[in-house]
């Protein structure tokens, strides 16, 4: 569906919410809510359940629905901080640790201030709350400087201002920039910029809702659902990054991926048979182009039939997955979530589906049908834990096959030959799940959260099922909280340059949305790509988090070998990169599943002046903290473009220099020109089919492994540090056996790396490791960039022999590895000239 602005307009205005202030969840439990007012029928409470985060919650009933939530835990839901509360004539209120809190008695309007008096968030003086029949609406104040993130995957700018979006999964085929809703759900969004710092909102309601950043009225942030609770959270930071980690601990981290999921992926709709599938591998190989994983799309079953095998194309699943194996691959295989309706066919999935009475049903009390891959088919109760379970019982005989990882599709639910694209909303669930009563409840409230409970099923069932691997699934539909079960991806995107740019805008809105592990179909799930289009987004891709080819049938092939020896061996070229940086990605993972910080994130999530800077580019991004990536802001323009890096010391990743020796824009109307601007450097950049801008941030200590053709090969050589000297300068280390949960039990290495720039050269720190897995590597090959002249150095009391390159400006030497607490210094020497 596209922007329909009339008709958004128009569902808006009776159903929006405004949280400008506020974030939801569910109720708080007697005596814990900080204040509880009541004006007319509205009845409002509020309460601190952190001292950055508060839970506001208003009914029109009277009593407060069920305190029930299918992303926040009952344990944060129910907690409480102290405060200092006061009460006036017109106004009652409390402070926390960092929050200023003022509800209006008579209005209900909410304003949070920082405890220096700066607003955070203000309802609107007129209407900030309405009740219109079972839906709401929410109207906060937007000030001028606001800026507007997060959402998911929606459609368009990076900056949601301006803008208004409507959450309904929704299967998007052929989706354009303007489409909206798509696939997924995420009632959460940042804003930034104004005199309070940043913050942001959760709106804890799973019906179909909408949010408009100042598109209606341009001074009015409004928020609505058609029906459930109203019920949010606030979440103060006030540094944009904060917000973000702190909205994870509210929905959940990600669990630490396996580490083969972070290298390249290969996937088509379909690869027909097994032989063609070995013959894939064995390209793969051949052409020396590393790969981790073959994806396996639904012509690998029976008549589309989940959790079967098409025999005749491939007879043999667990043999198909053992070759892979040997030649380093895994194997990836998509489960739809309808099953055929089929009775009396020994289709087991079904028999026992219907035998435990797990399939959705119609108000009568018949199964519900629709028609889709398989033809006629049923759908799991997902909602109640018994189904699940059975759910993720279904994948053991596959699991025991060697597929590695599950591919959920098709969860929005999509059912074809029907308008709306999904089921009738009056479909029965029955909710029997923990911390809910039980229930039955429409499709209306469930639709949005379905898809999150199918790839929910499927984790905890290979969690179930194979207790010390690590659980790999990608879900196509998800809601707030989904990271805890399922990556994801940007659905049925088109081959187009535009489709590239607008990739990187939805990554990074997904990424601050909590989903840190999310890519796109590089080169286009639809239609054919340039040779040109196709080698560039596979250069962006290997900076991002799931670098997964995938394309439809009956399109070109999309194989990095398809344009001929050029254009292969750049796309090897920035393949192989990305299996030289894994360790920098793996470490950034690490960092994700302890704190929620995005892998890919906008330069302002570390840089917040970089939202002012004069030459903000849309395609302009980081992996980690330490990595800037910045191709042209026009994908497929030749021309010549410029380059803001923010302040501090800067290096080209791709030589090592220091960027202040690098070309600098003239000076231009309101710039700086070739000066130092309170952003940084102002660059000059030149196009290259086999170009791509990469910076890495002065103070980086940036860990690199020795070219393998998968993960599965062990690394022959030592690990490189390569220390960029600059302010706050560190690295870490993070190494596991990437596959199994032994690192939860102690079996990882995690070691801090400082380095010092001193008088006479450097000094690095190691500092002691954290874990007992013991690392593939004996030796660390250390390169400091940036230096001038000759060196010594001595790692502890031992003089290690240095190598000097001048013209690259670095001095490298090889030494022992250090697991245990110690210190190398490179000093400058006097030369002997």
């Amino acid at each position: 569906m596209k922007h329909d602005h009339a008709g958004i307009r128009e569902w808006l205005a009776p159903l929006l919410v405004v949280l400008a202030g506020v974030l939801a969840a569910s109720a708080a439990p007697a005596g814990a809510a900080a204040v509880e007012l009541q004006s007319g029928s509205l009845r409002m409470q509020v309460s601190a359940i952190a001292d950055d985060m508060l839970r506001v919650r208003i009914t029109a009933s009277g009593e407060f629905p069920e305190d029930a939530s299918w992303v926040v835990p009952a344990e944060i839901r129910h907690a409480s901080v102290p405060v200092q509360p006061w009460s006036g004539p017109d106004a009652v209120g409390f402070k926390t640790a960092v929050l200023s809190v003022r509800v209006e008695r008579s209005t209900l309007r909410l304003i949070v201030s920082d405890l220096a008096g700066h607003e955070i968030s203000a309802d609107t003086p007129q209407r900030a709350i309405e009740a219109q029949g079972a839906g709401f609406v929410l109207r906060k104040q937007i000030t001028p400087d606001q800026h507007f993130f997060g959402l998911g995957d929606k459609t368009g700018p990076l900056d949601r201002r301006g803008q208004a979006f409507v959450n309904w999964n929704t299967d998007s085929y052929g989706f354009q920039e303007s489409t909206d809703p798509i696939y997924k759900s995420v009632p959460f969004f940042i804003a930034t910029g104004g005199a309070g710092g940043s913050y942001g909102i959760f709106l804890d309601n799973t019906w179909r809702s909408g949010f408009d950043f100042g598109k209606q009225d341009a001074d009015t942030l409004a928020i609505g659902a058609a029906g459930g609770p109203i019920d949010y959270y606030l979440i103060y930071g006030p540094q944009l990054k904060r917000v973000i980690e702190r909205y994870t601990d509210l929905s959940g981290k990600a669990p630490l991926a396996p580490l083969w999921s972070l290298g390249f992926q290969q996937s088509r709709f379909s690869y027909m048979s097994a032989d063609e599938v070995r013959a894939l591998a064995t390209r793969f190989r051949t052409e020396r182009i590393p790969a981790d994983a073959i994806w396996l799309d639904i012509d690998y079953q029976d008549r589309y039939r989940p959790f079967t095998t098409n025999q005749k194309t491939f007879p043999d699943l667990a043999a198909l997955s053992a070759a892979l194996r040997k030649q380093a691959f895994r194997l990836v295989a998509i489960t739809d979530l309808h099953i055929a309706n089929v009775a009396g066919q020994g289709y087991a999935p079904y028999d026992s589906g219907v035998a435990g009475d797990h399939f959705l049903k119609r108000p009568d009390g018949s199964l519900y049908v629709g028609s889709v891959w398989p033809g006629p088919a049923v759908f799991p109760d997902f909602t109640r834990a018994g189904t699940r379970a059975w759910w993720g019982n279904l994948f053991q005989s596959q699991l025991a096959a060697g597929i590695a990882g599950y591919w959920n599709d098709m969860n929005e639910p999509a059912i074809f030959n029907t308008p709306s694209k999904t089921m009738p909303l009056d479909t029965v669930h029955r909710i029997d799940e923990p911390g809910f009563a039980p229930r039955s409840a429409t499709h209306a409230e469930i639709h949005n959260v379905y898809g999150m409970e199918n790839s929910r099923a499927t984790y905890e069932g290979l969690r179930r099922l194979a207790p010390d691997e690590r659980a790999y699934v990608m879900t196509r539909a998800s809601f707030a909280g989904g990271q805890r079960y399922a990556v994801t991806w940007t659905g049925d995107n088109s081959s187009s340059w535009n489709h590239l740019k607008l990739s990187v805008a939805m990554l990074l809105n997904l990424g601050m949305s909590g989903f840190g592990y999310s890519g796109a179909d590089v080169g286009g799930y639809i239609g054919a790509p340039s040779a040109e289009l196709l080698t560039r987004w596979i250069e962006l891709g290997a900076f991002m988090p799931v670098f997964r080819d995938h394309y439809g049938k009956g399109d070109a092939r999309k194989e990095p070998w398809v344009d001929g020896p050029r254009h292969t061996a750049i796309r090897r070229h920035f393949i192989e990169e990305r299996y030289r940086l894994l360790p920098y990605v793996y470490a950034a993972a690490d960092e994700n599943a302890h704190n929620g910080a995005p892998l890919m994130r906008p330069v302002f999530y570390d840089f917040p002046e970089a939202l002012s800077a004069p030459c903000g580019q849309d395609t302009t991004f980081m992996l980690g903290e330490r990595l800037l990536v910045a191709p042209p802001p026009v994908l497929e323009s030749p021309a010549n473009y410029t380059i803001c890096l923010p302040a501090g010391r800067w290096y080209d990743y791709w030589t090592g220099m220091d960027a202040a020796t690098l070309p600098q824009a003239a000076g231009r109307a309101g710039e700086a020109g070739s000066a130092v601007t309170r952003l940084g450097f102002v660059l000059d950049a030149t196009p290259g089919l086999d170009k791509l801008p990469v910076f890495v941030r002065g103070g980086a200590i940036l860990p690199r492994q020795p070219l393998t053709q998968s993960t599965a090969e062990t690394p022959d050589g030592p690990l490189s540090l390569d220390v960029y000297p600059g302010d706050d300068c560190r690295g870490e280390i993070y190494q596991d056996d990437g596959h199994s949960m032994a690192y939860t039990r102690g079996e990882y290495l995690r070691q801090s790396l400082r380095c010092e720039q001193r008088a006479d050269g450097i000094a690095i720190t190691f500092e002691e490791r954290a874990g007992s897995f013991q690392p593939w590597w004996k030796q660390l090959r250390v390169t400091v960039h940036g230096w001038q002249g000759v060196a010594t150095a001595q790692v502890q009391d031992h003089a290690v022999p240095v190598s000097v390159n001048a013209k690259a400006q670095s001095v490298s030497l090889l030494i022992d590895d250090q697991p245990h607490a110690a210190q190398l210094l490179i000093r400058r020497a006097a030369s002997s000239h």
